[in-house]
């Protein structure tokens, strides 16, 4: 890790760049036609462009790979590297399956129900849907363990900015509290993860219906 500046040169520094939107997320694939006919067939998303390379340009190592991308309705992108190997990728040995996953935003509810019938039809298992108050969801695994989420937004623009404007003081609370207990736990005096302060979905607590 490089050093940081002091503050003044700091604050020296040019703006940053406003970033527009997504481009692509890249993740691994144990094969490219099995992850274009999920993608593409299944999920209507299309096959759109394909690098295929023996060194990777961002650091030079030897690795040959299959980079392809498939396009979403925003022109932003989801895509794969098929290394050849024909393994999985491996989910992360600390972290629980349903924390890392990619959302993709559909239009309507009825969007997420005809595409949870889709998948059903190939034989894909899907949990939902979801309510989560401000959109509705749907979660299933891709041929590569990777998690996804369809989400159909509820809530207007005007109830997000209401919601924007509370969420730096719910993180400062949040993070002061995970202070203190990084000390208690450092005094041996904590003995769980730290929950946070409230409970914003109660309705899922065990026994309620």
């Amino acid at each position: 890790m490089n050093a940081v500046l002091n503050p003044a040169d700091l604050a020296s520094l040019p703006a940053p760049a406003p970033i527009q939107q997504l481009h692509h997320y890249a993740y691994k694939a144990r094969d490219a036609e099995e992850t274009r006919h999920f993608y593409e067939d299944i999920l209507g998303l299309p096959l759109y462009h394909i690098i295929q390379s023996d060194y990777v340009p961002s650091t030079g190592e030897y690795c040959p790979y299959t980079h392809f991308f498939f396009r979403l309705q925003d022109g932003s992108f989801i895509a794969f590297f098929d290394l050849g190997d024909d393994v999985k990728p491996l989910p992360s040995p600390n972290t629980p399956l349903w924390v890392n996953h990619i959302s993709f935003r559909v239009n309507t509810v009825q969007d997420l129900e005809n595409t949870k019938t889709r998948l059903q039809a190939h034989g894909i298992e899907v949990l939902g849907v979801t309510d989560h108050h401000i959109f509705k969801s749907i979660y299933f695994f891709d041929p590569n363990g990777i998690r996804l989420e369809l989400t159909a937004q509820l809530a207007d623009a005007a109830q997000m900015h209401k919601d924007s404007t509370v969420a730096h003081q719910r993180l400062s609370d949040w993070t002061a509290r995970k202070e203190q207990w990084r000390k208690e736990r450092a005094a041996g005096n904590a003995a769980h993860a730290l929950k946070p302060p409230t409970n914003d979905r109660p309705e899922f607590a065990p026994g309620k219906a």
